[in-house]
């Protein structure tokens, strides 16, 4: 239904076609699970929503680009196994599902818009304005065609848009916010307090000896699950990289040469000039401005008088491609540095030119060139070869090849690593070093078995990794023996915590007891730091748990929380509670006021469309949702 939305809202038409549904996809992630979910009907058919059906297709090509849209957003490609455990798939069904309940009740209540509306929304769009400021039809075509559409299908996506926002907009338009509301938020972000604290640190606890065989003993057995020995896989994999194909490439510097001299203005800055330009409404006023410029008046003088601004009449420092208007662009590229046009018959009207800078075209000599040339070619050449050796390896795989043996024989970086866990870690608890980039490796291969005949898995760089599992190591109990020192700095830390806590308890307690703060903490050997003005955001110099248990306790009052880590603890004393004044018409009230509004709306309309969903009749078929993705997506 919105294929073309999600590609468009990673380039140009985001805040074109995003503006308009910003408003309910956050709904996307209420309604999973609301619809009657069922078994039996059309196999192709993924859900219904009254009349409407959503094929599996349909779904398909939605996942996939909503999948696109993050992978760009986290600048990298995510496994089909990463995607589930984001709830991708449940987020795309949720969002289709609630467009098309959406779209249900439009036709129900014969909303519509006209033609013209449609026109004028698209017209005054700032992504399709040219340098003059007007609707730019060579740009409008240029931009919707990159983001996969023809002018008839995002004129429908617009007004499918704005039918929707109709609905959605008066549903969940201007919620009344109270006062108290909004003066809660402000209390809560802006009160400060002060505080009295010491840092009680492991060095204040004394030794800890060590326990005896049967006191660790017991420790171990009581926790033997966190000392347990995961599953490890022995694996040996094949990388095919363009880069290393490339590095084997030999290319001469007549091959260079030929390149260099084929594609010149590759290696060539084309020359750019500062343009201004004034469009006047007829030829005769044009005319006139002209002679008026030839007797001295000056061009800037002109532009005032005409009650434009410089960044009116500017164009930018551009090339003569870059200037849309042919007419425009040979008359800004005749003239001299300075020089100023006869009229021009443009495109958008009459138009008088100014240049005031000139940027020369450069070309990059063949000498600075060959290196970048050659590295070109032979990254062109590595990408042939790339598919014509993935051939012959699949191939080599089917007759029963290992992957060492075809990384021998075709010269290429095979590996074998001896033990990995799920987290990529070897035995030693280490992460394995130089696992490939842009794959999740460790997924891989924990998602196969030994003798299963893997894909090759494709990497960010155009490289393609083979992947086999040799050997697998069941995760099991370790014996105390193995792990003795482990146990017993766990052991140690477990016991410096408790007496951390302790110790805290008591200064508190003494402290409650009537004991000046500081008297506590002389005898503890510490010193009472002070700091003012804290705020629930603050982590410094207490951390964030410390200063939400400040925030839990009154003025006066002592108490404690964790500190930087496990081995501190910080013992306080509120002394100072300052609650921030509010005030209605200010900045950061509106921000408050406004916040809200915005929760309001997108919960009313949560609702609302989860009621129409009811109302209209959701069924959901979840083995169509599995084989949408070719299997069971559990």
């Amino acid at each position: 239904m919105l294929r073309g939305i999600r590609k468009a809202s990673a380039n140009w038409l985001g805040k074109t076609i995003m503006a308009a549904v910003v408003g309910f996809l956050i709904i996307s992630f209420g309604i999973w699970g609301i619809g009657d979910i069922f078994r039996g009907f059309g196999q192709s058919t993924v859900a219904t929503i009254g009349s409407t059906e959503i094929g599996i297709e349909q779904f398909r090509q939605a996942y996939n680009d909503r999948l696109r849209q993050v992978e760009r957003s986290l600048g990298r490609g995510i496994t089909p196994t990463q995607a589930r455990a984001f709830g991708l798939q449940q987020q795309v069904l949720g969002q289709i599902v609630a467009e098309a309940a959406i779209d249900e009740e439009t036709r129900r209540l014969k909303l519509n818009i006209s033609d013209s509306e449609v026109a004028r929304l698209i017209t005054s769009d700032a992504n399709f304005r040219g340098p003059t400021g007007q609707f730019d039809k060579i740009r409008f075509d240029q931009i919707i065609r990159q983001a996969g559409y023809n002018e008839p299908r995002y004129a429908q996506e617009q007004r499918r848009l704005s039918i929707r926002r109709q609905l959605s907009t008066t549903i969940g338009s201007e919620p009344m916010v109270p006062k108290a509301a909004a003066d809660a938020s402000n209390r809560y972000e802006n009160e400060q307090r002060g505080i009295d604290y010491v840092i009680l640190d492991r060095s204040h606890i004394g030794d800890i000896p060590a326990p005896n065989a049967d006191v660790l003993t017991k420790y171990f057995n009581e926790r033997k699950v966190l000392f347990r020995a995961p599953e490890y896989r022995k694996v040996t994999t094949l990388l095919l990289s363009p880069k290393e194909i490339a590095r084997s490439i030999q290319l001469s510097d007549a091959d260079a040469r030929r390149s260099y001299e084929d594609n010149k203005a590759r290696f060539s800055t084309p020359e750019r000039r500062q343009v201004q330009q004034i469009v006047f409404k007829t030829p005769e006023e044009a005319s006139e401005a002209s002679s008026r410029l030839a007797k001295g008046l000056s061009f800037d003088a002109l532009v005032t008088e005409r009650d434009l601004k410089s960044t009116d009449v500017d164009l930018g420092l551009v090339t003569k491609s870059g200037i849309i208007d042919r007419a425009v662009a040979d008359a800004a590229f005749a003239l001299r540095d300075g020089g100023i046009s006869a009229p021009v018959n443009g495109r958008f009207g009459t138009t008088i030119v100014r240049v005031t800078k000139i940027e020369p075209e450069k070309i990059k000599p063949f000498e600075e060139a060959s290196s970048e040339i050659k590295q070109a070619l032979a990254s062109d050449r590595a990408r042939t070869d790339l598919q014509s050796l993935r051939d012959k390896i699949e191939d080599d795989r089917a007759g029963g090849m290992r992957l060492d043996e075809i990384g021998q024989k075709y010269k290429l970086t095979s590996r074998i690593i001896e033990a990995i866990d799920r987290a990529g870690r070897n035995p030693e608890g280490s992460p394995v070093a130089d696992l490939p980039a842009g794959v999740d490796f460790a997924g891989n291969v924990f998602s196969t078995d030994i003798g299963v005949e893997n894909d090759a898995a494709q990497l960010s760089d155009g490289g393609l990794l083979w992947i086999d599992v040799t050997g697998i190591t069941p995760s099991r109990d370790r014996n105390l023996d193995e792990i003795k020192d482990r146990v017993e700095a766990r052991w140690r830390d477990d016991q410096a915590s408790e007496r951390l806590t302790t110790k805290a308890k008591e200064m508190v307690e003494q402290i409650k007891a009537g004991t000046a703060m500081n008297e506590v903490a002389r005898k503890a050997g510490l010193k009472v730091e002070t700091t003012f003005g804290m705020k629930r955001n603050a982590t410094k110099p207490l951390t964030a748990n410390a200063v939400a248990e400040v925030f839990r306790t009154p003025k006066g009052s002592v108490g404690y929380g964790d500190g930087q880590n496990a081995n501190e603890r910080v013992i306080f004393r509120v002394t100072e509670v300052n609650e921030p004044a509010f005030d209605a018409s200010s900045q950061d009230a509106k921000k408050y006021f406004e916040t809200w509004r915005r929760a309001l709306a997108e919960e009313l309309l949560t609702q609302y469309v989860q009621r129409l969903e009811t109302d209209i009749g959701t069924k959901i078929n979840q083995e169509a949702v599995a084989r949408a993705f070719g299997g069971d997506q559990s």
